[in-house]
Formats: structure tokens, C-alpha cells, sequence
């Protein structure tokens, strides 16, 4: 696929933002608004891994195997591209992944991998792949701990904790498997942003771009232009 054929992402991502908008009341509306710019005023978005610095390895569950799959062996092959992902309940990253789905014959063309990695469980996970036909691995990073590596892992505000449950999104539950009645750790409401980096085979990022808001994303005609 010529660069210039390449879907662009952030249309279909508008379009969500807009039926949101319409149909959801404007208190609510305010949760979500008010969320991100207290995400984005504690200075994440700068903290992120740049361009040039060495990416951390890791070795995470698959949805599918249950077994590791290691950074190194990936790298092995090809350059990596790194999706970080919210969870299944997020309609924004499932747009993206799906965006990844149809792009992924053109990213093995030159010769690149590509993994999404979120903190919610192997299970969630399977569903995930299984839904959306995925073709390529998910990953289970327990906690966001390699969220916090690369610089985008948070724990979402109370006020937006308690938007959560409202609309029955249960984060710990996905993201742990625990009994919803049992009092949720920091650990099972932690995220990361969305955010997508290209490791090189030398273990160097290539591209790097995450948001405080949830409703942008790394186009992947810059991210394919990066490998």
C-alpha cells in the first residue's frame, strides 16, 4: 500500500467524539472533558519515552497462548511497533486496533512487527482478538507496569472512577479479574495513555507520540514512515 493510500485514523475518531456529543448529556460530557485536562495538566504528555532513547524490554502474557512473548525475539525479526491500548470497553481502541487489523499486511511488507499491549487480563484480551479478528499479538501488562517504563501509565481521578462505574465499566474487574466486591487497588485502575512507538532492531525508538486525550491518536501514515 503507497503512503498515500493509507487510511487516516483520526476522522473515524471524530466521528465517535461527535455521536458521543449528540447523545450523551452534557454533565457527563463535563466527567470526560474535565478528566483530560487534569491528565494533561500534570505534565504526562512530557514525560513520555522521545525519539533516540533505548525502549525498555519486556516479556508479557499473549491473549491467545497465555505464554511470554519477549521483546528480544520480536525485535529479532524486525522493527517493533508498540501500541498502547486502553481495553476492549474503549470504542476509540477499538477503532485503532481494527485501523492496525486492515493495515497490518502493510507493515509485515516492510518487514516490521507489531504488538497492543493493555492492562486488562489474558481473557479480555482473547475477546478482543476473537471480536475483532485481530491478527496481531495483545499483550497483558499487569498493572500498566511497562505502561510506567515507556512514561504513559496513570491512575484515572476519582471523579472519573466514579464516571466508570456509572456506566458499568468495571476497570478492575478488567483489568484484574477480581471480585467486583472486593475494595479495587490502585494497581487494578491504573491505564496508559494511548500511545504508539517503533522500536528499531538496535532497541532505539523510532517514533513516539501519546495524548492526555484519549479521543486523539498517532496517525499510522507517520508510524509506517518511521520503519
Amino acid at each position: 500500500m503507497d503512503d498515500r493510500t493509507i487510511p487516516s485514523l483520526q476522522p473515524q475518531l471524530d466521528e465517535i467524539t461527535a455521536n458521543t456529543r449528540r447523545l450523551v448529556q452534557a454533565e457527563r460530557l463535563a466527567i470526560n472533558e474535565n478528566a483530560v485536562a487534569e491528565l494533561f495538566g500534570t505534565g504526562i504528555e512530557d514525560r513520555i519515552l522521545p525519539v533516540g532513547s533505548k525502549a525498555p524490554e519486556f516479556s508479557l502474557p499473549d491473549a491467545i497462548s497465555g505464554k511470554p512473548i519477549q521483546s528480544a525475539d520480536l525485535l529479532a525479526l524486525g522493527p517493533l511497533v508498540i501500541n498502547f491500548f486502553r481495553g476492549r470497553w474503549c470504542p476509540y481502541c477499538v477503532t485503532e486496533l481494527e485501523t492496525w487489523r486492515e493495515l497490518y499486511p502493510t507493515l509485515r511488507e516492510r518487514g516490521a512487527l507489531l504488538v497492543a499491549i493493555s492492562p486488562q487480563t489474558v481473557r479480555q484480551s482473547d475477546f478482543t482478538v476473537q471480536q475483532h479478528a485481530l491478527r496481531f499479538p495483545l499483550l497483558w501488562d499487569q498493572g500498566a507496569a511497562l505502561a510506567d517504563k515507556f512514561g504513559v501509565g496513570y491512575t484515572p481521578s476519582t471523579n472519573m472512577q466514579q464516571y466508570y462505574r456509572s456506566i458499568l465499566v468495571n476497570i478492575p474487574f478488567i483489568n484484574t479479574g477480581q471480585n467486583a466486591l472486593k475494595p479495587a487497588t490502585d494497581a487494578a485502575w491504573r491505564l496508559p495513555l494511548p500511545a504508539t512507538f517503533v522500536v528499531g532492531q538496535d532497541g532505539i525508538i523510532r517514533f513516539a507520540e501519546a495524548h492526555a486525550d484519549f479521543r486523539v491518536r498517532p496517525e499510522p501514515a507517520d508510524v509506517l514512515a518511521a520503519l
